[in-house]
């Protein structure tokens, strides 16, 4: 997700998607421990995205 998407959601939008990401990088995270994922780099995409969005909340909390 790209930092004008998500600038473009409200902030529920914005704690929903990072709620749906974090529990997704825990499940990329028991794939990679039981050998079954296959995109490696996944799990580092996933931890930027929390980031961003993580990011654009504290921009907004500044405002």
């Amino acid at each position: 997700m790209e930092m004008y998407e998500i600038r473009a959601l409200t902030d529920d939008q914005i704690l929903d998607e990072l709620e749906k990401s974090r529990k997704e990088l825990m499940n990329l995270r028991f794939r990679d421990a039981t050998n079954q994922l296959t995109d490696t780099n996944q799990p580092r995409k996933t931890r930027k995205d929390i980031a961003r969005m993580l990011t654009c909340l504290r921009e907004r909390e500044l405002e």
